[in-house]
């Protein structure tokens, strides 16, 4: 097994360049938008610019830079990327605390500089147009429906993390393309209820971009995307270790 400095190096580099691609396409699809409409105000939204495609497109960014993360550093770190699964793993007893820790402040150090890394890419009409992909419910969705939606969203994600990466019985090879393609899939169809994030890292490095660069300020929608995702995780997969007992 490679050092705990590695590893973490591994889910640093892994969720920052989740965080460049795929949330890099949900602030290019904003800037694409404006840019053909300029009238059209920012917070309109994705989904109310150009309907579920936009999510169908976010969505697949995501998928197949998650996919790629898995493939290339799954087997120095395990490519968690996410510090709900490392938090899953821990809470059944498959991953130790102090690595846990550990994980998820790398997680969120990757996070923050991938979305720094868009910024200086894209120009500031990523942080004031894109929003570098925050996510936040949109209009008409309470706090608790978004939690819901997060909680959900993230328990279909660590079920599936459970039967294809966890499970030893499960076929080899087709981690990072199932993962990535579930990954997807949530997005498509939850993407407009609460910007299904998954991922408690993946919205801390955006929201840490917008603010420290003079965007919108996020931070009182942040524990949603605690929440949810760390109790859809964690029920998926205790619930997963019931099931298969």
């Amino acid at each position: 097994m490679s050092s705990l400095a590695r590893r973490c190096c591994a889910e640093m580099l892994g969720t920052g360049l989740l965080v460049y691609f795929g949330a890099g396409a949900a602030a290019m699809t904003l800037m694409i938008a404006a840019g053909t409409d300029p009238a059209t105000p920012f917070n309109i939204g994705i989904g109310a610019l150009g309907g579920l495609a936009d999510w169908l497109a976010i969505g697949m960014a995501f998928a197949i830079v998650i996919a790629a993360a898995i493939y290339a550093l799954g087997s120095v770190s395990g490519a968690h990327l996410n510090p709900a699964v490392s938090i899953a793993l821990w809470a059944t007893k498959r991953f130790p605390a102090g690595d846990t820790g550990a994980y998820i402040v790398s997680q969120l150090i990757g996070a923050a500089i991938g979305s720094l890394l868009f910024a200086a890419s894209a120009g500031m009409d990523a942080v004031t147009i894109g929003g570098l992909g925050a996510t936040a419910p949109f209009p008409g969705i309470s706090y608790g429906q978004a939690i819901l939606a997060e909680f959900i969203g993230t328990f279909l994600l660590m079920l599936v993390i459970m039967g294809v990466a966890v499970n030893s019985k499960a076929p080899p090879g087709f981690a990072g393309l199932v993962i990535g393609l579930t990954v997807g899939g949530i997005i498509t169809t939850t993407g407009n209820i609460a910007g299904a994030s998954l991922n408690t890292a993946r919205t801390f490095g955006p929201y840490l971009g917008d603010w420290l660069l003079g965007g919108n300020n996020f931070w009182v929608n942040f524990p949603i995307y605690v929440i949810g995702p760390i109790l859809g995780a964690v029920a998926a997969a205790f619930l997963y270790d019931y099931l298969t007992g």
